[in-house]
């Protein structure tokens, strides 16, 4: 542990610092701050992985990698300064804030990575910082065992064990670095399982979640663990917890068990055109606890996982993306009815993203009081880009085709019937 300074140790050691002398000490720290910088650009350009990154962050500088290169150089050249003739006075205080600023910028993010735009985790960080900063300036001045030695004189005694506030804050401090690297193998894990095409969506966001779970709960016993907890206590907790589940928290038990089972067995999958609860739309997000899906026109939908388990759900595209639409249509009764549905049907055909196997079919569905009724049956596999622009584009060439062989689409007719009356008897008054 570092002795303390007195203040006349501290005011040299900052005059020995702004002195002429100690320019060589300032630009070896400069050449290992701009080797640094080097070095994690022309790595971010190498791996392409620039944004958002936990070592490159979003402008290069911002992330992890370029204080812990910082760092590493400044040990090594505080190795060398003595062997060139140097005194090492500036790095003494550089040393203890470089690695405050290799922690904040993991810290951060990690926890940006973790939980991207979160007001809360902002205000944690602006919190941890200063905490950091400070640890930082009483390490750099040697002030640190002093207040270290004055929080172990606080302290309280709960049954049989005693506490200090030194313990509860290195305690504290364990746990945290146990959660941030779990939270950062767990993003990572994460990334790297969502980026494999090999694997279907689904399966990968189930193995992700789960991983991320997992790790959770592992960096969390092991945080207790270091914070002095006894594990042992958890077992009444677990039952409390259980208790709680069966009772107050089964709604969202069940949300989180239908979203393991709709991620396990397939039923539902990113991509598939669905339809709940009378909202149509695509599965654009499979959470543990509820389902996003997007409607075609733009509208969103947020779905409880149990309503997809207990409730119909119709997919059009579960097995089969293929989707049969129908348009209607009414000829006269004067038209070769044969010929015109071989020609409705070669003519929707045509139409773009009608299939073409199966092809287009025409049926005689029904005679209408003002003519036949005919049903034209065609086929798409992309219902996610609508039913209306293919509709519509069906019914423009129905209706070209029949301009063309002349077939008139009938309107309503009626058959008016005058009864004869017999004459009227007109009497002649007397």
């Amino acid at each position: 542990m570092q002795e303390p300074f007195d203040l006349k140790e501290l005011q040299a050691l900052l005059n020995r610092i702004f002195s002429v002398s100690a320019l060589g000490e300032w630009a070896v720290l400069l050449g290992c701050l701009l080797l640094a910088g080097g070095v994690t650009w022309a790595l971010s350009r190498a791996t392409q992985r620039r944004r958002f990154g936990v070592l490159f962050g979003r402008r290069v500088i911002d992330g992890a990698l370029f204080p812990l290169l910082a760092l590493g150089l400044a040990l090594l050249a505080r190795r060398l300064l003595p062997v060139l003739g140097i005194a090492p006075a500036l790095f003494k205080l550089v040393l203890p804030l470089l690695v405050s600023l290799a922690v904040i910028r993991f810290v951060a993010r990690v926890l940006a990575a973790a939980w991207p735009d979160s007001a809360l985790i902002k205000s944690v960080e602006r919190v941890g910082s200063w905490l950091i900063w400070i640890g930082a300036v009483l390490w750099a001045t040697g002030l640190l065992p002093l207040v270290l030695d004055g929080m172990d004189d606080i302290g309280w005694k709960v049954g049989n064990v005693k506490l200090t506030l030194r313990n509860l804050v290195e305690g504290g401090l364990t746990a945290a670095v146990v959660l941030v690297l779990a939270l950062w193998l767990s993003s990572t894990i994460e990334a790297r399982l969502l980026r494999r095409e090999s694997l279907d969506m689904s399966m990968r966001k189930i193995a992700a979640n789960a991983v991320r779970a997992l790790l959770l709960f592992i960096g969390l016993l092991f945080a207790l663990s270091a914070a002095g907890i006894d594990l042992t206590a958890l077992g009444v907790l677990g039952g409390a917890l259980g208790v709680g589940l069966g009772f107050g928290l089964q709604k969202l038990a069940a949300n989180y068990v239908s979203g393991f089972v709709i991620l396990a067995e397939r039923s539902l999958r990113i991509g598939d055109m669905v339809k709940v609860d009378g909202f149509e739309g695509r599965v654009t997000d499979i959470k543990t606890r509820y389902t996003v899906i997007r409607s075609l026109g733009g509208k969103e939908a947020i779905v409880p996982n149990e309503m997809l388990i207990t409730q119909r759900v119709e997919n059009s595209s579960l097995a089969d993306p293929r989707v049969l639409l129908s348009t209607v249509v009414q000829v006269s009764y004067d038209c070769e009815v044969e010929a015109v549905m071989q020609a409705l049907a070669a003519a929707v055909a045509e139409v773009p993203r009608v299939l073409r196997e199966p092809g287009p079919s025409v049926q005689l569905s029904q005679f209408q009081a003002d003519g036949l009724e005919l049903t034209v049956y065609f086929w798409i596999t992309d219902p996610e880009n609508g039913a209306g622009g293919v509709r519509s584009a069906a019914n423009l060439a129905v209706l070209r085709t029949l301009k063309g062989l002349g077939v008139d689409i009938p309107y309503p007719q009626r058959v008016m019937h005058q009864v004869a009356r017999p004459p009227v008897e007109v009497l002649q008054p007397r």
